[in-house]
């Protein structure tokens, strides 16, 4: 992975410097809030519901086991135990005094590691494949280019004060698992005739209030130039991009309005000044950060290890781990292993101190020190050898991280919600741990099949709700909170928005109306049929009359 060079730590160092002596100064009362809020957005904190808010940032969502260690620390030290795997690949922790985050951040310099650009009108965490490197289907590494990125966004002086936040994301494999179609702009490294490397690029895409699909812009701009070509997107973004109404500052609410081909006219017409500018990237410099992403030392192995294969037939509940949280790997005799942190009894997503510093000894023991965060908020180690797959579950389950539920219905997506977050209209967790808990058993969810619930607290979707399978948006009615059921949303290749079957509900009627859906499909689907074939096949309207047949309407649906 990449290791910060003298420039890199000296500029994260006299940042962790310049905020100390900020947040000393309004502890003081020498700095006003007003004065104080654009300098700890800048930093990552974020005020709360109950209390400050620190994101920090993980690159394309790849951290060493010291880092893990590192964060685990912080979470014992200075919040309550525990942090939270966002949908960018970040962490969050919701409990440190104010007082303190200097001295986090400082903590988490030590291990090449901040909070800058997490927050504010900037550049977001550029985010990627949670399998890039190890993934058989991959055709290019993208971590090298999503590294090249991050340094060039960084504290790039052009690109600090955006109309609106900006996220970047960068897919290598034939299987997009980056939603990079969700993205301000998606990049996608594909080859051309000769064999040169360059990007596919997607502009214009989203969540949030306005959801909508990335465009394609560019169908290849070589490797040399998609920092200029970056550049001139953001630079028409700069230009034209509204500022007097956050809620269509989004870039995708641009690309809407001049549409796409006349968005890439205006920037193909910056391109022209920035090509072959000072940002175009050399051999050099792509070949001094890709000598950071080289393979680690694999031994020669089987493809399939004897002992693991006869572990598999020996132990059933061994097997539906493997079944669901193991993947194919790249070298033979190895495995790629996802962690979930999905349970009943806690928000998905997050991982206590005991955990991360479980996850960081398996990493060391079984994984070459490295694990990786996934945008579905569960952590994985990608180069475990199947040899190792026995006890790496044995230790994950006493550990509560071996919830063999990978892309199955409690495998569910969710924001922190009205139990944190400010912005939020109603909670998350608790419609999340309430749906786990009617679908506890094992065997149906096995049965279901994959699924995806994804659930946001509020329109800015931090959630996913969009793209989920099943979707649930909490929204506010005269006070109270309601949630709002879409259909059909998918992420990858096909990405796709769902549509919202009707009125929303109360919170108490979630799970049957979860219930229901699932019932709906049992019934209708062909054999093998996965849940969001059969909704594509159908459309939402057997869902929605199976749904609503059932309902009590004085007490439980909210119109609209």
């Amino acid at each position: 992975m990449y290791q910060y060079d003298e420039y890199d730590q000296r500029l994260v160092d006299e940042r962790v410097a310049q905020f100390r002596d900020q947040t000393r100064r309004y502890l003081a009362g020498e700095l006003s809030e007003d004065e104080y809020r654009p300098l700890r957005l800048q930093n990552g904190l974020y005020i709360q519901r109950h209390a400050p808010m620190l994101r920090v940032a993980v690159p394309y969502g790849l951290l060493s086991s010291a880092q893990l260690r590192k964060l685990a620390h912080i979470a014992r030290t200075y919040d309550r135990g525990y942090g939270h795997f966002t949908t960018r690949q970040n962490i969050q922790f919701n409990w440190p005094a104010l007082k303190n985050v200097p001295e986090i951040l400082a903590e988490l310099a030590t291990v090449e590691m901040h909070a800058i650009q997490t927050s504010g009108n900037c550049i977001r965490n550029i985010t990627s494949d949670p399998f890039a490197g190890v993934a058989g289907d991959e055709s290019i590494d993208p971590r090298p280019w999503a590294e090249v990125l991050r340094q060039w966004s960084t504290f790039h002086p052009e690109f600090a004060f955006l109309p609106r936040k900006f996220k970047i994301a960068v897919n290598g494999a034939e299987h997009d698992r980056a939603v990079i179609q969700a993205h301000d702009i998606g990049l996608d490294l594909v080859r051309n005739e000769t064999g040169e490397t360059g990007f596919r690029v997607l502009v214009g895409g989203g969540l949030g209030r306005t959801p909508i699909i990335g465009e394609e812009i560019a169908t290849f701009v070589p490797w040399r130039h998609i920092l200029t070509y970056c550049e001139a997107i953001l630079r028409v973004y700069n230009r034209f991009g509204r500022r007097d109404n956050m809620y269509k500052a989004r870039i995708k609410i641009l690309v809407k309005s001049m549409g796409p081909a006349a968005f890439a006219e205006q920037v193909e017409a910056e391109w022209a000044h920035l090509k072959d500018g000072p940002s175009t990237l050399t051999e050099a410099e792509v070949a001094r950060v890709a000598a950071h992403f080289v393979d680690p030392n694999y031994e020669d192995l089987p493809a399939e290890d004897v002992g693991y294969k006869a572990l598999l037939r020996e132990n059933k509940a061994f097997a539906a781990w493997a079944k669901r949280n193991v993947r194919a790997h790249k070298r033979p005799g190895y495995a790629i292993v996802t962690l979930s942190t999905k349970h009943k009894d806690v928000a998905p997503g997050d991982a206590t101190a005991e955990q991360m510093d479980h996850v960081a000894d398996w990493a060391d023991r079984y994984s070459f020190g490295e694990l990786r965060v996934t945008h579905e908020q569960n952590l994985v180690l990608a180069d475990v050898k199947q040899s190792d797959l026995f006890s790496l579950w044995a230790e994950a389950r006493d550990a509560g991280l071996a919830s063999p539920n990978i892309g199955l219905l409690t495998d569910i997506i969710a924001c922190p919600g009205g139990d944190f977050c400010n912005l939020a209209n109603a909670k998350s967790i608790p419609i999340a741990n309430a749906i786990q808990a009617r679908f506890d058993d094992l065997d149906y969810l096995h049965d279901i099949g994959d699924i995806e619930i994804n659930i946001s607290g509020c329109m800015n979707a931090c959630g996913h709700h969009h793209v989920g399978h099943i979707g649930v948006l909490g929204v506010d009615k005269n006070g109270a909170e309601w949630y709002q059921v879409s259909l059909g949303g998918r992420q990858g290749n096909d990405t796709a928005l769902g549509k919202v079957i009707g009125p929303s509900f109360s919170a108490e009627d979630m799970p049957d109306v979860v219930e229901r859906i699932i019932e709906t499909y049992i019934d209708e689907r062909f054999e093998d049929e996965r849940f969001i074939d059969t909704v594509s096949r159908l459309g939402i309207a057997p869902f929605k009359a199976r749904v609503y047949a059932e309902r009590e309407p004085q007490r439980k649906v909210a119109n609209g």
